[in-house]
């Protein structure tokens, strides 16, 4: 046990104080630093005690004259004046330092001297250690030459040698060694911290004007001194206004020799400036100006300059190269001699909203004439342009060739609205005719129209029993018949399969509908050739008019398809009219409607799960995930039948869910089940209203964390139509989902229309070419031709490609020829339920622990 005497602790915390003090006042003060402070403020402390104790020795009238002499040499401390175009300024004060010098001796000089440092270091700075020290030092300097002073005076007293210029001479010395002494002691203290030494010619390089001026304060202070001598205290009391008056005029002086200075400077600044500017715009411009010509020279796309009255003024190689005409052929020319004819209307309406300054610029695309005289189609970009030191505006134009882009869109345009077999409008397009069909009839009632929906009563047998290239060919003919049969301004279009659509309008459409469906009843049964066997069927047709006020193309389709059924029921090969009483279906759709409301919590919907298979090494890949309703009544319901009625109804978002939920928890515990599986994946229809849904991100999300399924493990299929429907608001929504790592597939590619500018721009994975494609696929068919197109389109963008509804071995071959990635359909496996599933996948793993690794196609046939 130990314990601290008292005296320990009290010497503790009496010598704590001392850093603290040292940190607060001299942080950056070293030893030398601070004991040479110190000891100057210890030196002016004595030596103004010892001044205060002699000046209190003098009469009450000298008290008087000292304390107002102090006074006045503390205010001018607070009034500096500035020397012009110097760094130094002296405080006029010392006029009156020198004078209680004089008159009362160094005691009295000390004191104010003290004074007037003290309120010049508050003026000029804010740390204590030069407020403090200022005033001691000028204390000790004054008193020391002071002192020196006085014992000269009193010398020349003794040899008789004082007269008024001696005293005049004596005083302006004093003053220069004062001014030294005291800067030298100021200036040590930055030296001493600094470790520097201090050099005489520093010292004297900084007498210059305040030297000058502590000389001539000290001047005037011995003439105020004599006259004092001579002419008593009233002198003094004059000349002190004076002074101040002279030293303020001074002061103001210099203040405005500063100020014209300023403005001086700041003038010549100004003009330096402004020369410095205009060099650096003219060289900029110069160098602009070389960019543009090399730019326009050398640039890939066509490039011309012209004037708003349409000639060419000037021309690059690229413009000449695909007009094909040289410059001289081309400059001085009127741009709209190159331009096809029905386009120079549109380019001229244009060009005059640049001149009338409407506009600054525009783009459009038009049509230019070669010099072989083919059409070259051009994106032209065209604005405003003033060329520099030229006071006539002229155009820019751009012109690049987009022939290439145009004719692929052509080309995928005919594709997405024409039926690749027969020529005929396809669906979509039939869609579009009959919605301007509809609107043209609500504006103009007289307008009538009708709508025939034809189904082939015997097709299915002559495609099972003949062959896919016999029902091809008998679809092609029959067309052609139905196209002989109607007027040139009826509009004939195949839905799909063996369904095709008339679209007939005129004032008294009933009659000629009718009498048409007796004319292609009998064109119908009319025998047909092919492939040297004659084949005679015939065609149910159903009719329904505008008069029953549609007002969309799918009602209108919708209730001619009701009527061509009611003719089937009838005993096929005749025509049906729809009316009111075929509202039965609608009637059927809506209760379907009701109890697909409760079929998701009664537990009637499930999971079924197509596997798909890489086709070149017979891999199974993943699944799609498909909904299936087992109704307690009707059995299983068809999606077809029910997805439809869940978009319209608002029940698309419940059912999503419950499919990916239940896809996603299914892929992991197949994934879990052997490594092999780990690389599995889910492929998910969407549909539009999960597209358009704000919580759709958070939806899938939480359906993968749930699972604790990989996002990449995870496909999400949208339609053609419905992607392209709603591009603009889904495209941020498929970023962030392509973002977090989820694929997305285009499914039934080729039935829609697609954009090549959006489809190679848009953050998808892979294109599922629709079963319509495949089912009529065979070696030399037009389909064939569509399917590599796709295949070599996809490829080209970086995509790969999926071939559904595979039914036969030959498809399956001819699409491996092709080079389709992945594939599914009922000739390798059809929709599994999660039990065959699982017998699925055991087979596989069977067959590759005996060895037979690519026996995955085979185990699927197993599933059929």
């Amino acid at each position: 046990m130990s314990s601290t005497p008292a005296s320990a602790q009290g010497d503790g915390q009496a010598t704590a104080w001392w850093p603290r003090l040292h940190g607060a006042l001299m942080p950056d003060y070293n030893r030398k630093a601070t004991a040479y402070w110190w000891a100057m403020v210890l030196l002016g402390a004595l030596t103004l005690l010892f001044a205060f104790r002699s000046v209190a020795a003098l009469a009450p009238i000298a008290w008087a004259q000292i304390a107002a002499g102090m006074l006045v040499a503390m205010l001018a401390g607070v009034f500096p004046v500035r020397i012009p175009r110097s760094k130094n300024s002296f405080a006029a004060g010392e006029i009156f330092l020198f004078l209680l010098l004089l008159l009362h001796g160094p005691a009295a000089a000390t004191l104010a001297s003290a004074g007037e440092a003290l309120v010049g270091s508050c003026r000029t700075s804010k740390r204590w250690t030069s407020r403090i020290a200022s005033p001691a030092m000028a204390a000790v300097a004054m008193f020391a030459s002071a002192s020196l002073l006085q014992l000269t005076l009193d010398a020349q007293r003794r040899y008789g040698l004082v007269d008024d210029g001696m005293l005049l001479v004596a005083s302006m010395l004093f003053a220069v060694a004062y001014f030294v002494l005291n800067t030298l002691l100021v200036t040590m203290v930055p030296h001493l911290k600094r470790n520097e030494p201090l050099r005489l010619r520093e010292l004297l390089g900084s007498f210059g004007w305040v030297g000058i001026a502590y000389a001539g304060s000290a001047s005037v202070a011995a003439l105020l001194y004599l006259t004092f001598q001579q002419s008593g205290i009233g002198v003094l009391l004059a000349a002190a206004p004076i002074i101040g008056l002279l030293l303020a005029t001074l002061h103001f002086f210099f203040r405005q020799q500063e100020a014209d200075e300023v403005i001086r400077r700041s003038r010549s600044e100004a003009v330096e400036r402004e020369a410095e500017q205009s060099a650096r715009h003219v060289r900029e411009l110069e160098v602009s100006e070389r960019r543009f010509h090399s730019a326009f020279t050398h640039a890939s796309i066509g490039m011309a300059l012209v004037g708003f009255d349409g000639r060419i003024l000037q021309a690059n190689l690229a413009l000449r190269t695909l007009l094909g005409v040289d410059d001289a052929e081309l400059t001085q020319h009127d741009f709209s001699e190159f331009v096809a004819a029905d386009d120079v209307a549109l380019l001229a309406q244009q060009m005059a909203r640049v001149d009338g300054r409407e506009v600054e610029a525009f783009a459009l695309e038009l049509r230019c004439r070669h010099h072989d005289g083919s059409d070259v189609w051009a994106a032209l970009n065209c604005s405003y342009f003033s060329e520099p030191g030229s006071a006539t505006p002229r155009l820019i134009l751009q012109v690049q060739d987009i022939s290439a882009r145009r004719r692929a869109e052509t080309e995928l345009h005919h594709i997405a609205f024409h039926d690749s077999l027969t020529g005929l409008p396809n669906r979509r397009r039939f869609h579009e005719l009959l919605s301007l069909a509809i609107s043209r009839g609500e504006t103009e009632r007289r307008q009538q129209f009708c709508v025939m929906f034809l189904d082939f009563d015997r097709f299915k047998l002559i495609n099972d029993s003949l062959g896919h290239n016999v029902g091809d060919e008998f679809l092609m003919q029959v067309s052609r018949r139905i196209r002989d049969s109607v007027r040139p301004k009826d509009v004939v279009a195949r839905l799909g399969g063996d369904e095709f659509a008339i679209l007939a309008e005129d004032i008294d459409v009933e009659r000629y509908a009718q009498h048409l469906a007796d004319r292609l009843l009998d064109v119908l049964r009319q025998p047909l050739h092919i492939a040297g066997t004659d084949i005679t069927t015939s065609a149910s047709i159903g009719i329904t008019f505008s008069r029953m006020g549609y007002s969309a193309p799918e009602e209108m389709l919708r209730d001619a398809d009701i009527a061509m059924y009611k003719a089937k029921v009838a005993g096929k090969a005749r025509y049906a009219l729809f009316d009111v009483g075929l509202h039965t279906e609608v009637s059927n759709r809506l209760r379907l409607e009701s109890e697909l409301r409760g079929a998701l919590a009664a537990g009637q919907l499930s999971v079924a799960y197509q596997p798909l298979f890489d086709l070149a090494q017979g891999k199974l890949t993943g699944f799609e995930a498909l909904c299936r309703w087992t109704h307690p009544e009707l059995g299983a319901v068809s999606p077809a039948a029910f997805i439809p009625i869940a978009e319209e109804t608002g029940l698309m978002v419940p059912i999503t869910d419950f499919v990916l939920r239940s896809a996603c928890q299914q892929l992991k515990a197949w994934q879990l089940r052997d490594p092999a599986f780990a690389d599995l994946t889910m492929q998910i229809n969407i549909s539009g209203n999960d597209i358009a849904h704000s919580g759709f991100l958070p939806r899938i999300t939480r359906a993968l964390v749930e699972a604790r399924l990989l996002p990449q493990h995870l496909t999400l299929e949208l339609t053609e139509n419905i992607l392209m429907e709603r591009l603009e608001g889904a495209l941020p929504m498929l970023t962030e989902l392509r973002a977090l790592g989820i694929g997305l597939s285009v499914d039934d590619f080729g039935t829609g229309y697609s954009s090549l500018s959006h489809l190679s721009s848009l953050p998808i994975d892979s294109l599922k070419i629709d079963r319509s494609f495949v089912r009529d696929l065979h070696l030399g068919s037009n389909e064939s031709a569509v399917v590599r197109a796709i295949v070599l389109l996809g490829n080209s963008l970086g995509k790969s490609i999926i071939a559904e509804g595979i039914e036969t071995e030959a498809q399956l071959g001819l699409l491996r020829e092709m080079g389709c990635g992945v594939g599914q359909g009922f000739h390798l496996a059809r929709p599994l339920a999660p039990e065959v599933a699982d017998a699925l996948l055991e087979r596989i793993v069977v067959d590759a622990a005996h060895g037979r690794g690519a026996a995955s196609l085979g185990a699927a046939a197993l599933m059929h």
